[in-house]
């Protein structure tokens, strides 16, 4: 697979992801993807960094690890979730790529 970027997903915001799981599978709507700064970027470094927000609706909150989630045209990956705010009608999940 080759390494994704921020273009593999910026045209993705507002879109769900589905996270496989042993029951199923949980939507994670993508709600943000931005790069980070460029003082952010080390030496050498094979592709810009940039973060991800994902949210998901369960009043659930899923623990910070890899999940394997599916999407239409990017297909499966895994991306490690770190819960970071919670909202009226669910969670916030951060993904950051460096």
């Amino acid at each position: 697979m080759e390494l994704l970027t921020l273009d593999h997903f910026a045209r993705h915001v507002d879109e769900t992801f589905s996270a496989v799981m042993n029951d199923g599978e949980i939507p994670f709507v993508l709600v943000e993807a931005r790069a980070l700064t460029a003082s952010q970027v080390p030496p050498g470094a094979a592709r810009a960094p940039f973060s991800l927000l994902f949210r998901n609706g369960s009043a659930f909150l899923f623990p910070q690890q890899t999940y394997l989630m599916r999407h239409a045209e990017i297909g499966e990956i895994g991306i490690f979730l770190v819960p970071v705010a919670r909202e009226r009608d669910g969670f916030l999940y951060q993904a950051v790529f460096n």
